[in-house]
């Protein structure tokens, strides 16, 4: 594991979807176990430019989620290396039982991407929009869940998941995001990342809200609260060690996660601290409730998402320690 951070958090010109796309395309050139399924969204997920290099390596399985999930089952039980990718909810909700059972019960060798999680489903909608994809994912035995922050770290995630064997979920925003790490930095599944030190309150984030809480922790520094900030990408096997350690080093935790308080990041992380070691702990994401229709940008504010909401709530935690 080797991680460089920028000093100065920026919007990526390029879309996660592209990096996707050239990723997988690298890996299909020295490969040719790796294969790519689709449930008719080429153009959306960028992945048109595989298709053309590989068009015998590329099932489109239209819009029939299950079915891709069967397809990439049987794939990976002839020895191939399936890649499958559709919108999130349709990745997770529409083909649960196919990855339970087809994948996972089978004891074979699946990677799927759920596009546009929580809020970055924007103006699809409450439809479009999962709260709920990584919980119930987390359900399904001996799975891995992966949320990249960045392009860099999804690049180098994707690499090594082609390696391994077994069920991954990957829960991937489409579009630009905020870049965190520098370019050629790598990563170790399973383990969190330290991206800032402090020592009164640690805030756990992942996906989007990394850059989120690292502004948090700016707002809090003026109010002389200094607060750690850790990346959790991988939400299964989550870093157990890492979560008590910061515990322990500074007596309080927020989690953030774009996605359901229920069975999601927050609960992975309360589930660490009940059974090893109990501090405050404040919880941000959705709160029951349905997606809606709105930008990324108001969705934060809707949803108590932003720096500031993860500011006030992690000095709330603070206030408990006393």
């Amino acid at each position: 594991m080797s991680i460089a951070i920028l000093k100065e958090l920026k919007k990526d010109s390029e879309m996660m979807r592209s990096v996707y796309c050239a990723t997988l395309m690298e890996m299909a050139e020295k490969d040719d176990r790796v294969v790519v399924l689709d449930a008719d969204l080429m153009k959306s997920m960028g992945m048109i430019p595989f298709l053309n290099k590989y068009p015998q390596r590329t099932f489109n399985c239209g819009v029939q989620e299950a079915n891709m999930i069967g397809v990439a089952a049987g794939l990976s039980a002839t020895g191939k290396i399936p890649f499958v990718h559709t919108f999130g909810p349709f990745a997770t909700r529409r083909c649960f039982d196919q990855v339970f059972i087809s994948a996972a019960y089978a004891k074979l060798n699946v990677r799927i991407t759920g596009s546009d999680p929580g809020i970055t489903a924007a103006y699809n909608g409450g439809t479009h929009m999962p709260f709920e994809d990584m919980g119930l994912m987390r359900n399904v035995p001996g799975i891995t869940l992966l949320e990249p922050a960045d392009s860099v770290m999804l690049k180098d995630v994707l690499k090594k998941i082609k390696d391994m064997y077994g069920v991954f979920y990957v829960r991937l925003l489409r579009k630009e995001p905020v870049r965190i790490y520098q370019e050629g930095s790598t990563f170790e599944i399973g383990k969190g990342i330290v991206l800032r030190d402090g020592t009164d309150v640690t805030v756990i984030a992942s996906g989007i809200m990394v850059s989120e809480a690292l502004e948090a922790a700016d707002i809090l520094q003026t109010k002389g609260i200094s607060a750690k900030i850790v990346n959790i990408f991988t939400w299964k096997p989550i870093d157990t060690e890492l979560i008590l350690k910061c515990a322990e080093e500074t007596g309080a935790v927020v989690t953030v996660e774009n996605h359901s308080i229920i069975n999601g990041l927050g609960s992975a992380v309360a589930e660490v601290l009940a059974e090893g070691f109990p501090v405050p702990l404040e919880r941000i994401g959705s709160r029951d409730r349905f997606g809606e229709v709105g930008s990324v940008d108001y969705l934060k504010k809707t949803f108590e998402m932003t720096a500031a909401d993860i500011a006030k709530r992690a000095a709330l935690a603070v206030q408990k320690k006393l």
